[in-house]
């Protein structure tokens, strides 16, 4: 699902990244609509770090993507399985055993 970043969005996406200025998405040219694969594909430089980032969220900020994710809204179409791994714990972690299954099958349909 294709969304434009909110004012919410966009301060979540600086906690994460906090060098993120406002650029569009090296590869495409495009502004940013989900959060989580530029901060994986652009920011991070491996999978703990992106573990790190993510771990900057407060469990509030947390939920509020995990709702993102569950009405598939922030796209996981591009996070690599190792990266998916660590946003699954976390997802367990924050929103429960069901949560994380029910994200992880929807990464499992994304990415097919």
């Amino acid at each position: 699902m294709v969304r434009v970043l909110n004012e919410q969005d966009i301060k979540l996406l600086t906690a994460m990244a906090p060098e993120f200025n406002g650029e569009a998405c090296r590869g495409s040219g495009v502004a940013y609509k989900s959060l989580l694969p530029p901060v994986a594909n652009h920011y991070s430089k491996d999978a703990d770090d992106f573990d790190v980032r993510i771990g900057r969220l407060s469990d509030d900020e947390f939920r509020y993507l995990i709702d993102l994710m569950l009405t598939g809204e922030e796209s996981l179409h591009c996070l690599s399985p190792e990266y998916f791994f660590r946003l699954e714990e976390r997802i367990r972690k924050v929103g429960g055993q069901d949560t994380a299954r029910k994200i992880g099958a929807r990464y499992a349909m994304e990415c097919d």
